[in-house]
């Protein structure tokens, strides 16, 4: 007990007098942490030792990052659901976690991940990035207003703890969570808001856009409370950055707004930073260049990351791994993104070559500390996609047609994709869209928001534009009320994509 209260202490001390100022990467530094942690949990965890041994390779080998990269990838299959959850964990102990949250299940059945409060400390720094270096909140009175669902699942009880350990720090920074409850969202943002010189909220994008399209029918006066907000777990457009900055009256779009990269395994991997978004903004007025950095048009995800924090490799496939310590240490881990890692000077080198200085245009729109931290990119798990004619359709493909200035207002921004057959089994590509509040559905919306869709597959997705024939490409479209029980239950987190099994159009 003594032990864990030393190392305890001294962990918050650590955070507590870490100035982010202090994020530079030495490759050298990066590589003896990446094997100290390796060795470590080698040493101390009964699972990854049995994994090990089970695979034949001595830890006293891997002396190198060339050794590192050879050990067997961890998987969810090959590694979690092997061993008892207690022998995943730091010496074999379950009670040396004082948390438990469990994963949205977005993968298959939910899954249970331990941890202790010195585990939130470096992914407490993440949103430390964010506040300090996009919103000042460390120079100006804060209300953060955790959106994301409360209980078990990782998302709302692990961001209300970062953000009570940035008000340790000094910040000063009042959490409040009202969870994904809209009612209550809305009636303390007015409430409180006054008494602040700035309100972020955080939770996933289409939640935090029904809030504040809620909010605006309601008669909130969004624009008086300098509106931040802070996203997780899905990939959108710039188009909808921009959209929802219009609504609050967000002035300077790298500055407003933040995306954070994050798992139910381990907690934040990376986030946005204003020179990230400043980036991703000028990737998507030019998607050609974007598709030669990133091997596609369509626009991933763009955050930066600590390598000393949370260690990114990229497999063959084309999809990430990253080694990090938690309450379940995970080494070489698969969370099967798809994506890769781009060094600093290699991204801003390649955008100079394409005309583009980004770290001049950042500075003219504000001030922002620039750090060295390199790049991943993620677009998502391949599994969110479905298969039409043998082209992939991504949500952000239909994510943008829904945006446009002629639809945006009928919408949530939620929906679900399928592909369903006909009597004669032909096969549809079918959308159906939830609509804002207040909002009725009719034939003439339904043939607006297929042709806007369909203009931008045609657009984005070069594979819909040649593999699909032409008298399929139009999607059909269902429009269902706020809430469908069905399609869009309220307080669980939303799917874009639904099994084929069962989906047939009579």
């Amino acid at each position: 007990m003594a032990g864990s209260l030393r190392n305890t202490i001294k962990a918050l001390q650590t955070f507590l007098d870490t100035s982010l100022e202090e994020l530079i990467v030495s490759p050298t530094s990066v590589s003896a942490q990446v094997l100290s942690l390796f060795h470590r949990v080698a040493q101390t965890v009964p699972a990854y030792k049995d994994f090990l041994q089970q695979q034949g390779i001595d830890p006293t080998q891997i002396q190198t990052l060339e050794d590192f990269v050879t050990l067997p990838l961890t998987t969810k299959d090959n590694y979690l659901r092997q061993f008892p959850l207690p022998r995943l964990c730091r010496d074999g102990k379950l009670e040396t976690c004082d948390m438990m949250a469990v994963s949205s299940g977005s993968t298959g059945e939910p899954t249970f991940w331990p941890r202790f409060i010195t585990d939130e400390y470096q992914i407490a720094t993440r949103f430390e990035q964010i506040f300090a270096d996009s919103f000042a909140a460390d120079q100006k009175r804060t209300l953060a207003v955790v959106c994301f669902a409360l209980g078990t699942w990782v998302g709302g009880m692990y961001t209300a703890n970062c953000c009570r350990h940035l008000a340790s720090k000094g910040y000063p920074l009042t959490v409040i969570t009202p969870g994904n409850n809209k009612t209550e969202i809305l009636r303390v943002v007015q409430a409180l808001g006054p008494m602040f010189e700035q309100v972020v909220l955080l939770g996933y994008p289409p939640f935090l856009k029904d809030v504040i399209d809620t909010g605006l029918t309601e008669g909130v006066p969004w624009p008086q409370y300098h509106l931040k907000w802070v996203m997780a777990g899905e990939v959108f457009s710039e188009t909808w950055r921009d959209l929802i900055g219009t609504r609050v009256g967000s002035t300077n779009p790298c500055f407003d707004s933040a995306s954070l990269y994050g798992t139910a395994d381990a907690g934040v991997l990376g986030n946005e930073t204003p020179l990230s978004i400043c980036i991703r903004r000028f990737l998507a007025d030019h998607p050609e260049i974007a598709a030669e950095l990133f091997g596609e048009p369509r626009l991933p995800t763009l955050v930066q990351y600590d390598p000393s924090s949370r260690y990114f490799e990229v497999t063959e496939a084309g999809t990430l791994l990253f080694s990090g310590d938690n309450g379940i240490p995970l080494i070489r881990y698969h969370i099967c993104d798809r994506g890769g890692i781009l060094p600093f000077d290699q991204m801003l080198a390649f955008l100079q070559a394409h005309g583009f200085d980004a770290i001049t245009t950042l500075q003219q729109q504000g001030h922002a500390p620039i750090r060295p931290l390199p790049f991943v990119y993620v677009f998502g798990r391949s599994h969110f996609t479905v298969s039409f004619f043998g082209a992939n359709i991504y949500p952000e493909n239909v994510t943008v047609g829904l945006e446009q200035p002629e639809i945006c207002d009928w919408v949530t921004g939620k929906f679900v994709m399928q592909v369903q057959t006909d009597t004669d089994e032909n096969s549809h590509l079918v959308i159906h869209v939830e609509l804002a509040p207040g909002q009725t559905a009719s034939i003439a919306k339904e043939n607006a928001m297929a042709q806007s869709i369909l203009q931008q597959l045609r657009r984005l997705n070069s594979e819909f534009a040649n593999y699909v024939p032409a008298s399929y490409q139009t999607p059909q479209i269902h429009l269902l009320a706020n809430g469908d029980p069905t399609y869009f239950p309220v307080g669980i987190k939303h799917r874009y994509t639904r099994s084929p099994e069962n989906s047939r159009i009579d």
